[in-house]
């Protein structure tokens, strides 16, 4: 009886060995393809923008072909090949069972070749993906001894007799280097530069940062809305306040004063035009929490019935028709503010520069690669928005902030790695207007996107206590409180924008 039992559990084991075995391939190869994937499409990512977004990936305009792609290949393709080598190995055995000149177990040296092999998939595979996502850094950050809430400033307005209508344009990867037309075939930005000149009164931050651990469309979203880094739920993990986390999906930082809540809270109409589908990233859940009242996107174009043409199946519409409804829309917002005395917030973000590039029947390529070409034609529709508001005579009662999103992405799959890959200061372009503004008024230079949001309620005439929201100071002021976040040596600083700061964020998310 004892032997019967012995070898039911000798079999069981075998089995569940086996089973493991397996689970171990699968996992090692799901990882490794991941991180394959991931290095061609975004580069080098963090653990924060991979949990933030594929919670919220869309098929239709919001990646596309990217998203099926990785269903495919992190979700079916390790299955198939783990299911292949299962099933190889069981006819293989089956083969060895019914061979009288075969023996019956392995030799050690094909068991040690095979555990070897399977022991380099799942080290290989951890490895790569664990680099790829940022995982050192991530645990670093969260033994940090900073935390965000201890540098956070609420926002404070103490006037707004001098409010004033307020657009805002966020440039896809709209890196200022690309200006550069010593290193680019041609300044990509220069229809864009003739449309706000420093002559005519615009200003910039010159030496404009993305901040430290910043990099795609919502953390820039975020940072220049909210004045702080863009963590994750997953950020307040060990907090005690975990479990009471609004994670539902319903809001979106709710516990953070954002550009959006401030300007309703003032009588302003917040308005949002993307190209994209808006639930990508949940970025319309996000601009719904915080104060916009409408938010067109891919759905809202197609009902509008815009020509098939006008689109690129992985994102959205060509910035030509999402600045030509930009023209519409702020011909009846700035006729609904002038007769009501309200004012309004127009926040737009464009598409065509989203990497792959999709050149539009509406651009003409004459660079050699047209990834400079997709730059320039895109930068000419918003100029030629800017030029409407000049025509309109917008200009004269209201504000327009200009600025990227982020710094273009350097994945495997995108241009200008030789240009980009080793420079030496890679910024944000950005661009400023303020009716009546001194022209002889300076920026301070060297400022990033935490400190653009309260710079932006100042450019909409808000009066800032301290000058302080979030982690910034305005970029209008070159004096710093003892006490600001910007007033941290520099490697502090950066220490203090990667921390996790568990307690801050589940307070946010918490929609406390």
């Amino acid at each position: 009886m004892s032997g019967q039992i012995l070898d039911v559990t000798r079999r069981v084991g075998v089995v569940v060995g086996r089973v493991l075995v397996y689970v171990l391939i699968w996992l090692g190869l799901a990882l490794l393809i991941a991180a394959a994937g991931i290095r061609y499409f975004w580069g080098e990512i963090s653990v924060g923008q991979m949990l933030l977004n594929l919670v919220s990936v869309e098929t239709d305009g919001g990646g596309g072909g990217i998203v099926w792609l990785g269903i495919l290949g992190v979700g079916v393709l390790p299955l198939l090949i783990t299911a292949g080598i299962a099933l190889w190995q069981y006819f293989r055995r089956r083969k060895l069972r019914r061979s009288a000149e075969e023996p019956r177990r392995s030799p050690w040296i094909r068991r040690t070749v095979a555990a070897v092999l399977v022991g380099a998939v799942v080290v290989g595979g951890t490895t790569a993906f664990a680099s790829t996502v940022g995982m050192a850094d991530y645990i670093k950050a969260a033994n940090s001894k900073y935390n965000i809430g201890d540098y956070y400033v609420e926002p404070a307005v103490t006037g707004d007799e001098q409010k004033r209508n307020l657009v805002l344009i966020y440039l896809e990867s709209g890196e200022a280097t690309l200006a550069d037309d010593q290193l680019f075939e041609k300044d990509a930005f220069l229809p864009l530069k003739e449309a706000t000149a420093a002559s005519e009164g615009w200003q910039s931050v010159e030496n404009f940062q993305q901040y430290e651990g910043g990099g795609w469309t919502m953390a820039g979203l975020v940072s220049t809305q909210c004045g702080v880094p863009l963590k994750g739920v997953g950020s307040a993990e060990d907090s005690s306040d975990a479990a009471t986390l609004d994670d539902d999906g319903e809001t979106y930082l709710g516990g953070a004063t954002c550009l959006g809540d401030v300007l309703d809270e003032h009588g302003y109409t917040n308005v949002f035009l993307g190209g994209a589908n808006a639930a990508f990233a949940a970025k319309d859940t996000f601009l719904g929490t915080h104060g916009y009242s409408e938010v067109k996107d891919l759905s809202d174009w197609r009902a509008a019935g815009e020509p098939e043409v006008s689109f690129r199946s992985d994102w959205g519409l060509s910035d030509e028709r999402l600045m030509a409804n930009a023209k519409d829309e702020i011909d009846r917002l700035h006729a609904e503010a002038k007769e009501t005395g309200q004012p309004f917030n127009l926040s737009m973000l464009t598409l065509d520069t989203h990497e792959p590039v999709h050149v539009y029947d509406y651009c003409d390529v004459d660079t050699e690669n047209n990834v400079t070409s997709v730059f320039a034609c895109s930068m000419t529709q918003v100029a030629g928005f800017v030029d409407h508001m000049k025509e309109k005579g917008y200009l004269e009662d209201t504000a327009v902030v200009i600025m990227g999103d982020h710094l273009k992405h350097m994945s495997a799959g995108d241009a200008f790695h030789e240009q980009l890959d080793h420079h030496a200061n890679r910024t944000v372009f950005n661009r400023i207007w303020i009716p009546g503004q001194d022209a002889s008024s300076t920026l301070r230079p060297g400022a990033d996107q935490l400190n653009m949001y309260p710079t932006i309620l100042e450019a909409a005439g808000l009066t800032l206590k301290d000058r302080q929201a979030g982690l910034g100071v305005s970029a209008f002021t070159s004096e710093i409180p003892a006490k600001s976040a910007q007033a941290m040596e520099r490697d502090a600083y950066a220490e203090l924008l990667e921390s996790l700061s568990p307690q801050f964020y589940a307070e946010a998310w918490a929609g406390r």
